[in-house]
């Protein structure tokens, strides 16, 4: 898979960077939401877990996915301004529910 990034804007208000981008997989199935973190996580040199995946939608037949993406500076920032079910498709929301278990 390679990641074409269409779009790159510094949001400093929010301590993020949002990014538009198209990620090419012919002869591939189409990425997962993790994969593709992954992949951003490793071109912009930060760890997975600062990428957040807002969107991705895939081209029928083309091999292409089109997405949208923030990049966090902090985890804590992260938590305080993506709402619950993004934080609960990108993997945050099992580490909650172990802490709760724990108690």
């Amino acid at each position: 898979m390679k990641m074409e990034i269409q779009e790159e804007k510094k949001n400093v208000l929010q301590e993020r960077t949002e990014v538009r981008f198209v990620a090419v997989h012919e002869g591939e199935c189409t990425p997962g939401r993790h994969a593709v973190a992954e992949e951003l996580g490793k071109k912009y040199g930060v760890k997975r877990e600062l990428v957040i995946i807002d969107a991705l939608e895939s081209q029928y037949g083309i091999g292409k996915t089109n997405g949208y993406a923030k990049i966090y500076d902090t985890v804590a920032a992260a938590k305080k301004y993506e709402p619950d079910y993004l934080l609960k498709r990108n993997g945050y929301k099992e580490e909650k529910a172990e802490e709760e278990a724990a108690e």
